[in-house]
């Protein structure tokens, strides 16, 4: 038996613009043809947000464009969501407002453009997820042309664009809360951002643990998914995060005295201040015992790393 072969080469655009001149709405049709020609740039997230992400003044104390050098620290943690990281699951347990969700909204913003597929976004609430698609999704979109290119806007009646649903060329941001059975077992999620599960309920409608839930909706998707669970902790031995984290590598990021050099992570204990007068309070380093001022963050924090304490019990993790 022999196989069909063909010696007809690719289309080239000048052929292409002579099959199609004259026809209305050509010059749409090449400029969507070449558009497709063209690969895309092979961006990590932290480098995609800095090219493309604009924050609103309805969503951030300082809008304008969004710079990872002002959180040094998320910028693995980002890039280790990017499709050439083979990382499939990052636990971020944080402090508060260290701008951990706007790096999780960067990484929808990114999948959207560069990597789009089905994600699930989870809030506590279906009520904080529908705060949370007014206040950070939708100026998200807004204010970035990328997106705006490619989520309809919600007016026009064929948008597949709703508070909790936002259709693009090749997937789908599905929002929901923890508390929500059915929002968590709606559709298959290739990417999934589980935000402050501390504060998720023990059960979705009695039907079982959220994070469990959600992370099931990713297995087909194999080593191609990724995940991110952040939170802040609550109580130590019940907080969700806590666990997660010692399940991980437990990484933490550690940055240099500016007087010796001692790379070393901040803890609480560190602080040290007169008895009776908090105003005194000054953080001394663990390696020569100096005071650090808050003038030295900025220096400390763009030179620091994130380094591993523990073997993960997931090596994708």
């Amino acid at each position: 038996m022999s196989a069909l072969s063909s010696t007809a080469s690719p289309r080239s655009a000048a052929a292409l613009d002579d099959d199609v001149a004259g026809f209305d709405g050509a010059n749409d049709l090449l400029r969507a043809w070449s558009r497709g020609l063209r690969p895309d740039p092979d961006l990590t997230v932290s480098e995609w947000a800095d090219r493309h992400r604009w924050l609103s003044s309805r969503a951030s104390a300082e809008p304008g464009r969004y710079k990872t050098a002002r959180t040094p620290y998320m910028r693995e943690i980002m890039d280790a969501l990017s499709p050439v990281s083979p990382v499939q699951r990052v636990v971020f347990m944080k402090a508060a407002q260290v701008g951990a969700t706007e790096a999780g909204n960067n990484w929808i913003g990114f999948s959207i453009h560069q990597a789009p597929g089905p994600m699930l976004a989870v809030q506590p609430t279906v009520e904080l997820a529908k705060r949370n698609s007014r206040q950070r999704i939708d100026p998200l979109i807004e204010e970035s042309p990328e997106l705006r290119e490619r989520i309809k806007p919600a007016r026009l009646r064929d948008a597949g664009n709703t508070m909790l649903s936002k259709e693009f060329a090749g997937g789908i941001l599905i929002m929901t809360g923890a508390n929500s059975a059915m929002g968590l077992r709606s559709t298959p999620a290739r990417y999934l951002f589980l935000d402050e599960v501390d504060a998720y309920p023990a059960s979705a409608d009695e039907k079982g643990d959220p994070v469990s839930l959600a992370e099931a909706r990713s297995l087909t998707f194999a080593h191609r998914r990724k995940a991110l669970l952040i939170s802040t902790p609550t109580i130590r031995g019940l907080s969700r995060i806590e666990r997660e984290f010692e399940a991980s590598d437990q990484r933490r990021y550690h940055v240099p005295c500016p007087h010796c050099g001692h790379a070393q992570w901040l803890r609480f204990e560190r602080l040290r201040w007169d008895k009776g007068q908090p105003d005194t309070a000054e953080y001394r380093c663990e390696g020569c015992d100096t005071s650090i001022a808050e003038h030295h963050k900025t220096q400390m924090l763009a030179a620091g790393d994130w380094r591993a304490k523990a073997e993960a019990e997931d090596s994708h993790t």
